[in-house]
């Protein structure tokens, strides 16, 4: 059986448990953001402009050229799309600190990345995905809303996003308490998660492995490779330089399985690609952050303007 035929294990208490997840990681992540990092962006817009061109405009085009190149089936190709419309996830924040990269501009970054998403992602998701002509017969056969897509989106990240920040300005003290547990409690439980998924579906994933290695890492190495381009070509800071890479570069993973379960009924292709960016991303990113760390930045720091 074809991978575009495959669906994968996943019954409805899973689903509502990893929207419940993801709610909970986008909480945790807003428990972290103060007024003063979005003060910070507008008063040095630079890096967070340059950082959301790269995510919202230059990955999902280059992931469209990569699905022409490539050539795959079409659920994988549609889920790689997926994958680039959706925005950095709270990892990218933890994998800057390690990185010695400006964690309070990564923070402010996914913050704004997440909120312009509620519009990016299924806009983007709708035009890349339509374009490709393969691609185009699957949205077709779903008769995928992007309205219904956009609402999804508002719930599962807008709304806990709202609530984390609002907790954060009326009650710091508690957002701070809570702020590290949140991140550490939703990371292992995410990676956890996509784990046990996999092994629930373990047949489907040995079948395709050598297969989904391959384009995850090359896709993931495109996403990362645009970021830190984009950064350097506007003469950006090396340590906001490290931060843009991280945000462009790892994905919310998390959302593109909700979307695919909830639109798509789990469609293997597209679920397994979503999953493994899920734990490569970890990987990729946890190797970049330890060769950063390694290396000092000898620049000092300077604003942008």
């Amino acid at each position: 059986m074809g991978v575009d035929h495959v669906v994968l294990n996943f019954d409805e208490s899973s689903l509502i448990a990893l929207n419940v997840l993801i709610g909970l990681m986008m909480f945790g992540m807003a428990l972290g953001i103060e007024t003063k990092d979005f003060r910070a962006l507008t008063k040095s817009p630079k890096p967070a402009a340059i950082g959301l061109t790269a995510q919202f405009i230059l990955l999902p085009f280059a992931t469209f050229l990569l699905t022409l190149v490539l050539d795959l089936t079409p659920s994988i190709e549609l889920g790689m799309i997926l994958v680039a419309a959706c925005p950095g996830g709270n990892l990218s924040n933890v994998m800057t600190y390690l990185g010695r990269g400006n964690a309070p501009l990564s923070v402010g970054m996914t913050a704004v990345s997440t909120a312009v998403a509620v519009v990016m992602t299924p806009l983007n998701f709708s035009v890349w995905g339509s374009l490709n002509p393969a691609t185009n017969e699957l949205l077709t056969s779903v008769s995928l809303n992007p309205f219904t897509l956009f609402v999804t989106i508002v719930v599962i990240l807008g709304l806990p996003l709202g609530a984390g920040i609002l907790l954060a300005k009326l009650k710091p003290a508690l957002a701070a308490r809570m702020e590290k547990p949140f991140k550490i409690f939703s990371v292992v439980t995410f990676v956890l998660f996509v784990l046990l998924a996999l092994i629930n579906n373990w047949g489907i994933f040995v079948a395709h492995i050598g297969l989904l290695i391959g384009i995850v890492a090359l896709h993931n190495a495109i996403a990362l490779g645009l970021g830190n381009a984009s950064a350097r070509l506007a003469g950006l800071a090396p340590e906001d330089r490290r931060a843009v890479t991280f945000e462009v570069g790892l994905q919310n993973s998390a959302l593109a399985l909700v979307l695919i379960f909830t639109f798509f009924a789990g469609l293997g292709g597209m679920a397994l690609i979503a999953a493994w960016w899920g734990i490569w991303h970890i990987i990729a990113g946890l190797s970049l952050a330890w060769f950063w760390s390694k290396r000092p930045i000898d620049v000092p720091s300077r604003a942008t303007t």
